[in-house]
């Protein structure tokens, strides 16, 4: 009994648990299965990185302050973080990995590094 590719369908030649007639479609059906997930994964990655980047430019001595017209004018996007620290205060701190900001009043934020 002849094994097809599951990819393209050509015929397999070897052992006879192989599934693929070669690495590239071997590559090619599993990047087809995870390209929905891979897409949003990327598309939150470069969100995160994008706001990483503005606070680290916005925040270069490690504790600054920064208003919320500022960071929306640089496409700074609120609802992407990484964590959320609670101080014993009841202050939230939002990261972006080492990256974060406190809600100040008067629409204000203060930009901090955690070392």
């Amino acid at each position: 009994m002849e094994k097809a590719c599951l990819e393209c369908g050509e015929k397999i030649v070897g052992r006879t648990d192989k599934k693929f007639c070669s690495d590239y479609c071997r590559n090619a059906h599993h990047n087809n299965l995870n390209k929905d997930r891979k897409n949003m994964v990327r598309n939150v990655n470069n969100l995160l990185r994008k706001n990483y980047r503005i606070l680290e430019q916005l925040n270069p001595n490690d504790k600054t302050r920064a208003s919320k017209s500022k960071l929306l004018a640089k496409g700074f996007n609120f609802e992407y973080f990484t964590s959320i620290y609670t101080t014993k205060t009841g202050n939230t701190y939002y990261f972006i990995y080492d990256q974060g900001y406190l809600p100040l009043e008067g629409d204000y934020y203060a930009l901090v590094r955690r070392i």
